[in-house]
């Protein structure tokens, strides 16, 4: 055949593969049965013996082997068995494809013996074949086992088996096979005992004489890989199991395998020595951490071991213990992760002992922080922002702005522990609301968007949050910041106008106005408007600067009224014939329609202004306080006014009938559905009768009353949730345990859940 037919064929038989394999056609299998033999080995295990057998039909049901080849077929499995026998310490073997580097063939095909010690591949089954490789089976190899996606692109299911010094990338026709392989070959690497590291054998002896000063400091003194060293690390201190991280999600970070990261970040700890600004370079080394989480416990033996102490150059002098990068990034690690309890243990012998052994002052501040900072860390879900990396390396506290209602703001001290529990508790006592019978609570906010913070939320993280998202949108006008306001209105009828209470709840009455979210006619909400201008401005100027309408009126009244008007003008053209013409027509008149729509809006958007300013006109004496009061006393109009409006997507009454979007107010007395826009609640549930309530799904809200049920989907379960959680919890505080007996069978939530990552 000449050479292009030969091409087309391959082609075409290649083509008719991976065509079959996208289509789902099965393959013939072979099964492969493990029976253990009468001799053990000395784990306690069974050898496996492999028995292959092929399928008496294919998947369209015929037959699929010849009388011959089932002949042959009983004379390979006959041949196998005896050199099984023959051979009783072999667990597996047989005929496998590896991948081989160089050469025209991708994948070379080998007899593979699997033992209790090794995976052998020999260039044939013979007794005297070529041993062509070993791979010592210990307890730190892994496998990876076959996946469909790698069938699809080779058309063979593919084992990996990772050891210290070589990867067998395995390749078969058959899945059963591969399945098997694997299999056997992690059973070899269980029964294999746990591999220690000379740091760990040493840490271990530390341990056991820590109460014998001689004895640890001849193990310091004799083992320099305890001791600090300015040479490079080419093995991790800790055991990590051999293996890629390129077929995990961390291989879009950059990130090879856990060893070698392991030698990188001892590369980084040395580069601390003489980096001009070390905060990125630990920013670096803590997000690694965060997200390589074995590497954690590895860390603090590098630091322990750079920043470790022995008598002689304790007294001398002469070891430079003034590395205080190494302390430094000590102080962040102690503030951010928790190493697991064995390291602890070490760490926290460590820092004793360098307290006892070194004369600098600086240097036992910081372990005596350290040690401090160890009683109090949790999880953190962020590496330390810029600033609070800052505040670390000189142990200072850092900080924090909080706004509430109104201009104002306070500065907050907070430390890598702080809660938004206790900054709320600071902002009530420094603004003297800590007797309020209504609760508080921090939110994060932006321009265009709201969210509470949970009570147990690490206020450090959400800053760090806030420089994240500032560097991925440097241009944006969206500025983040922290918000002290009422949370549950549970009395709004007492406060007195000379509290500060009194500002925040008509601050956050005028937030739910502007946003659309206070069912009201026009001409109150006009009243409001006016109003709003009283009391920033006081009375009217044609000279004074006024806000823009946006902050004053609600934007969907506004474009409501200018979608009553005709977009369209009175006899507008169809489209011409023919189909080019029509969409460049359709897609003019779009044009003009958008453009007749803006102009429609900037004209009702002056109509609402100038009724606006009418009014204005006519509050002319009304004092602040008058006008803050005259606009809480249209707002209470409202019978849902004092609750939290979240909008949900879709709902199923009791009934069984449906409605979208709709808003869920939660309030202190019920909990109520609304249509947006109407002030009259379809349903409402007294807060007294909730037997139940929670997530039942991952956007579905259900709460029970009785027989009837809300079921609800949401983008808002969490903020719901807590804010559900805080009204029951501010309830019980107020009436007392003993009192709240309304419904012995209430279950509210127990768990607060956490704020969701912006």
């Amino acid at each position: 055949m000449p050479l292009p037919g030969l091409c087309w064929l391959v082609c075409c038989r290649q083509g008719f593969s991976l065509l079959a394999r996208e289509h789902g056609e099965k393959e013939e299998e072979e099964s492969f049965e493990l029976r253990n033999q009468d001799g053990h080995t000395r784990t306690g295990r069974g050898q496996l013996e492999v028995t292959m057998t092929p399928p008496s039909r294919s998947v369209n049901g015929t037959p699929c082997l010849t009388g011959g080849s089932e002949e042959r077929r009983s004379l390979i499995t006959e041949k196998t068995k005896m050199k099984m026998e023959e051979d009783p310490e072999v667990l597996v073997k047989g005929w496998l494809l590896r991948e081989v580097q160089g050469g025209w063939l991708r994948q070379r095909r080998f007899w593979f013996v699997l033992t209790a010690d090794s995976l052998d591949y020999y260039s044939g089954p013979d007794r005297d074949a070529r041993r062509l490789g070993t791979l010592v089976l210990t307890s730190l190899c892994s496998v990876l086992w076959p996946d469909k996606h790698t069938y699809k692109q080779t058309g063979y299911w593919s084992l990996t088996v990772y050891g210290r010094k070589h990867c067998y990338r395995l390749f078969t026709k058959h899945y059963n096979e591969a399945v098997h392989w694997a299999c056997a070959v992690q059973k070899v690497i269980d029964s294999k005992a746990p591999v220690d590291t000379p740091t760990q054998l040493l840490i271990r002896d530390i341990e056991e004489n820590k109460f014998n000063p001689e004895v640890v400091e001849h193990i310091y003194q004799h083992n320099p890989i305890l001791r600090y060293t300015q040479s490079p690390l080419y093995a991790p201190l800790l055991p990590f199991p051999y293996g890629s991280l390129h077929h995990t999600h961390m291989s879009s970070k950059g990130y090879t395998s856990v060893r070698e990261e392991a030698v990188r970040l001892f590369n980084c700890l040395q580069q601390l020595e003489s980096a001009h600004e070390p905060i990125p370079l630990i920013q670096g080394i803590l997000q690694t951490c965060l997200d390589l989480r074995a590497l954690r416990d590895e860390l603090y033996c590098q630091l322990i071991k750079q920043t470790s102490v022995t008598s002689s150059h304790a007294q001398n002098q002469t070891q430079p213990n003034l590395r205080l990068r190494y302390w430094q990034l000590l102080t962040c690690m102690s503030c951010t992760f928790l190493p697991s309890s064995s390291i602890l243990k070490y760490l926290r012998f460590h820092l004793k002992r360098v307290q006892s052994l070194c004369l600098d002052p600086e240097v036992e501040s910081y372990a005596s922080f350290i040690a401090q900072a160890l009683e109090k860390t949790r999880g953190r879900e962020c590496v330390p922002s810029w600033e609070e990396i800052q505040g670390l390396m000189g142990r200072q506290e850092i900080l924090c702005t909080v706004h509430y209602p109104g201009p104002g703001c306070c500065q907050i001290p907070i430390t890598s522990h702080t809660t938004a529990n206790e900054v709320v508790k600071r902002m009530a006592e420094r603004l003297g609301l800590q007797d309020s019978r209504n609760t508080f609570a921090l939110f994060e906010q932006n321009a265009c968007w709201e969210k509470a913070i949970g009570g147990n939320t690490i206020i450090a993280d959400v800053i760090t949050r806030f420089e994240n998202l500032s560097a991925k949108e440097p241009d944006s006008d969206s500025h983040w910041r922290l918000c002290f306001k009422l949370y549950c209105l549970l009395d709004t009828d007492n406060i007195s106008t000379d509290n500060i209470e009194y500002l925040f709840l008509y601050e956050q009455c005028h937030e739910m106005v502007v946003r659309g979210q206070l069912p009201a006619c026009e001409d109150d909400l006009l009243s409001l408007a006016a109003l709003r201008l009283q009391c920033l401005l006081g009375d009217f100027s044609a000279l004074s600067p006024y806000p823009p309408l946006e902050q004053l009126f609600p934007a969907e009244v506004v474009e409501a009224r200018a979608l009553l008007a005709p977009v369209d003008p009175p006899g507008c053209p169809s489209f011409p014939g023919g189909l080019l013409a029509g969409t460049l027509w359709g897609h003019k008149c779009r044009q003009e329609q958008d453009q007749r729509l803006r102009t429609r809006l900037r004209e009702e958007g002056t109509v609402v202004m100038s009724a606006i300013l009418e009014r204005w006109k006519a509050l002319v004496g009304y004092s602040r306080r008058d006008s803050m009061a005259a606009y809480l006393t249209i707002a209470r109009q409202w019978s849902g006014f004092g609750c939290t409006l979240y909008e949900v997507d879709f709902y199923i009454s009791s009934t069984g009938s449906f409605s979208q979007k709709l808003w869920l107010g939660v309030a202190a007395s019920c909990v109520s559905l609304y249509r947006q826009g109407e002030a009259e609640a379809l349903e409402s549930l007294p807060i007294g009768q909730i037997c139940s309530y929670g997530v039942s799904d991952s956007n579905t809200f259900r709460i029970t009353a009785g027989d009837r049920d809300l079921l609800f989907e949401t983008t808002k379960l969490t903020e719901i949730m807590q804010l559900m959680n805080a009204y029951f919890s501010a309830t019980r505080r107020q009436l007392g345990k003993d009192d709240y007996i309304t419904n012995p069978k209430l279950h509210p939530s127990l768990l607060e859940l956490p704020s969701h990552p912006v």
